[in-house]
């Protein structure tokens, strides 16, 4: 998990111990201090110069290559008020601020820090030297807890414990719903749940087992003037360990005591998930360690070339393959082309290449022959035999080997990842111009709007529907194919659910330069995507949401008459895992 990127902490010359500082570069990136010397109301402010002239020097006896210091000193009577103004400015991540019996530091009282909106507020009282190796993250759902787990991880303890807390006899917690649902996804943390009739016993119980306690201030408008909660105030004041509080800048509502409550946790996992797994290309571009990772993997790779219609561009990009990748550095072992009844002559300059082409229509022609790109790619299983297979579109204008090494580079770098997409810029052309990164329509309009609605975890993927991506066999084998332009969907959703996120990975190709479909084809496909994601729905649900009725649409055409409607299958039907094929299973031996 990433650090979060700033955190400002307040210095004085008070602050001698220097343990906020210290957990501060632990937590953030970069750390701005901000000097500060209180006044005591009615003595001249002028009578602090000489203070801010030492807190200055010790500002920069602290600053090292993580932190950096405002040169401008705070002298005030109303250090606070003055000290929002550079919230405002800086707007850090995390304002950490250290407890001292309550009363803040550099004249900075807690009850102040906790009434602002401006940040995101921590509370530490640390015991004796900060250590957090073993960190408790203690929640109940309230709508801080999304924030104690974020800095929890980004502490990166060698123990993390989340323990959820509930009182006997209670309701069903909504609000940890969501939270719930993401701490499974998170193999870093470690989580318990337990009932008690005592939250403050039980917190302090298991407070003595680590080096620093994270909780939330109260959410609850039943505590009084509060602003920090009872069981929060008695961590601070008694515990053994040390304890920091921690309060969102997000203003509370009734909605975070609802269902919906803890939703944006999913953010949590989410930008984990893309700080780890996201590549570029250009980290595997030195073949020779590549086969020396595939060597030591002991894996054999194939290249499926799905194609239809493809003369103009399939023999520069098999050429450009296969020499890079197969001739010169031999990290495919073998090369396909899988077409698609092409009526010109893209299987025959394929052959001519020495490339093994297969029409899909021909393959298993006992289950009958369907059109589709997704039909191809799923008999591709049965006729190629490596452990890793990749495929790329034949379409493309400025093929280069990284469409094939970059999306290989993470299967063979990591062998926990079972599927990996690629995602580049895609120059749209529009008459004799280019829109760079005008691409991706459907993926921006369709696919990626679908994702983060039904399936958020998916959401950080930046093109699901990239035509380049590779997976490793045994998972393949075991996923459902769509046949047509929901292949890519279908795909993802399904690595993702037998799999877990940390399964996918994606890489950056940089730019693909292919041929721009027309406005009615990318309807098509948008209507296939939503198909593809309404069939992944019913499974889980356990209903039909799409009736055979909806597989048709009404395409509008246009005359010198008027207007008419033209009707269309567009029936997105799948392939079952090609594991449950006794064909497939004898081929394999499995």
């Amino acid at each position: 998990m990433s650090k979060l990127k700033t955190a400002l902490v307040p210095i004085g010359l008070e602050d001698t111990r220097q343990t906020v500082l210290t957990l501060a570069k632990s937590i953030a990136d970069e750390v701005i201090m901000v000097g500060v010397v209180p006044i005591p109301e009615g003595e001249s402010v002028s009578a602090g110069a000489e203070t801010a002239r030492q807190v200055r020097k010790r500002l920069m006896a602290l600053s090292d290559s993580c932190t950096r210091f405002k040169s401008t000193v705070i002298v005030s009577e109303t250090p606070w008020k003055d000290l929002q103004n550079v919230v405002s400015s800086e707007k850090p991540d995390l304002f950490i601020i250290e407890w001292n019996k309550g009363q803040g530091t550099c004249g900075i009282s807690v009850s102040d820090v906790l009434s602002n909106t401006l940040c995101n507020v921590a509370i530490v009282r640390a015991v004796a030297s900060v250590k957090s190796n073993r960190i408790l993250i203690a929640v109940r759902g309230g709508p801080h807890a999304e924030l104690a787990i974020q800095v929890g991880m980004g502490l990166n303890p060698d123990e993390l414990d989340v323990l959820h807390l509930s009182l006997t006899n209670a309701a069903d917690e909504a609000p940890f719903k969501g939270l719930k649902r993401i701490l499974h996804q998170l193999p870093e943390i470690k989580f318990r749940s337990i009932i008690t009739d005592d939250i403050q016993k039980s917190i302090f119980e298991e407070a003595n087992h680590y080096d620093l306690v994270i909780l939330g201030t109260t959410a609850s408008k039943s505590q009084g003037n509060s602003l920090i909660g009872p069981v929060a105030e008695k961590m601070l004041r008694e515990s053994k360990a040390s304890v920091m509080i921690l309060k969102t800048k997000r203003p509370i509502s009734e909605s975070m005591f609802d269902e919906s409550a803890g939703v944006q946790a999913i953010s949590i996992l989410v930008d984990k998930w893309f700080a780890e797994n996201t590549f570029h290309a250009e980290e595997f571009m030195d073949l020779r360690q590549l086969m020396t990772l595939k060597e030591k993997q002991g894996s054999t790779i194939c290249l499926a070339l799905p194609a239809l219609n493809e003369e103009k561009t399939v023999g520069k990009v098999i050429t450009t393959l296969k020499i890079a990748l197969m001739d010169n550095v031999p990290l495919l072992d073998e090369i396909v082309l899988i077409d698609s009844n092409s009526i010109d002559h893209t299987c025959e300059i394929a052959e001519d290449l020495g490339v093994s082409t297969y029409v899909h229509q021909k393959i298993l022609p006992e289950l009958g022959a369907r059109s589709g790109k997704g039909e191809a790619l799923w008999k591709s299983l049965f006729i190629t035999k490596s452990d890793i297979i990749a495929w790329v579109d034949t379409d493309i204008v400025n093929i280069h080997p990284r469409f094939v090494y970059g999306i290989l580079g993470p299967l063979l770098l990591n062998q926990t990842i079972q599927f990996v997409k690629g995602f580049y810029q895609r120059p749209l052309k529009v008459g004799n111009k280019v829109q760079v990164g005008g691409g991706g329509r459907v993926t921006e309009l369709t696919a990626r709007p679908l994702l983060n609605l039904f399936y958020p975890e998916l959401s950080g993927v930046i093109q699901p529907l990239s035509g380049e991506y590779a997976g490793r066999r045994e998972a393949l084998e075991k996923s459902v194919f769509f046949s047509g332009y929901g292949v890519e969907t279908g795909l993802l959703i399904d690595i993702f659910e037998q799999y877990g996120l940390s399964a996918i990975a994606q890489v950056d190709l940089v730019e693909r330069v292919h041929h721009n479909q027309g406005l009615e084809a990318l309807s098509k496909m948008s209507f296939a995507i939503i198909q593809t994601v309404l069939r992944k729905l019913e499974a889980r649900y356990e209903r039909n949401i799409i009736e055979d009725v909806n597989k048709t649409m009404k395409l509008i055409r246009h005359t010198r008459s008027g207007y008419f409607l033209e009707l269309e299958e567009v029936n997105e039907r799948e392939r079952p895992p090609m594991i449950t094929l006794a064909a497939y299973r004898e081929r394999f031996n499995k």
